[in-house]
């Protein structure tokens, strides 16, 4: 007997089936090696984006971190700009000096507030009324202002490095204002005023 593991009566037939076995092993090989490899960078890719996210999301934390905070200081520059708006009637020194310890107390606040992204948006009259950046408190009517413009603003409103923080209280012109034609324009055109 010899030591040769193959039979010494196999014919062409079994050599042909040992290497179809042989190739049908290799195929298997080969199609589970390129979906392991698909895997691997599907992985790779979930791994980069999970990178990705968490460092928008932690940058985004750092950048609006204050925002809590300065809705609360806006109180504060409010009951300012309202002391500014009506100061006390007088001609005494202490009385103008305090005046003015206000004017420049608001004007730090304000200065703080820019220096940190914190804008105000304070439409100016004839503006269009933006329902992103502001908040219609009544209607009225205007022989001025196309329907939908911005009468007055009652309180500027704020925003943080472009994210809303307070919409500003405006006074918006009624539909039914003789004002200029807000065909034109657009003025108002998408005015909700169901509200």
């Amino acid at each position: 007997m010899s030591d040769d593991p193959t039979p010494s009566d196999a014919g062409p037939e079994d050599a042909d089936l040992a290497e179809d076995a042989a190739f049908d092993a290799f195929d298997t090989l080969s199609a589970e090696n390129a979906a392991l490899k698909e895997q691997i960078l599907r992985y790779a890719a979930d791994a980069e984006n999970t990178r990705r996210r968490a460092e928008r999301e932690a940058n985004d934390a750092r950048a609006y971190a204050i925002q809590k905070f300065a809705r609360d200081l806006l109180a504060v520059a409010d009951t300012l700009g309202r002391a500014l708006a009506t100061p006390p009637a007088g001609e005494d020194a202490g009385v103008r000096n305090f005046v003015v310890g206000v004017e420049m107390t608001q004007k730090a606040l304000l200065s703080a507030f820019e220096s940190n992204g914190l804008k105000s948006v304070s439409p100016a009259a004839g503006d269009r009324f933006d329902p992103h950046h502001h908040q219609a408190m009544m209607e009225q009517e205007s022989p001025d202002l196309a329907p939908g413009a911005v009468i007055q603003c009652l309180q500027p409103g704020y925003e943080l490095l472009g994210r809303l923080v307070r919409p500003a209280m405006v006074v918006v012109a009624a539909r039914s204002s003789g004002g200029g034609s807000s065909e034109g324009d657009g003025r108002g055109a998408n005015l909700d005023t169901r509200a």
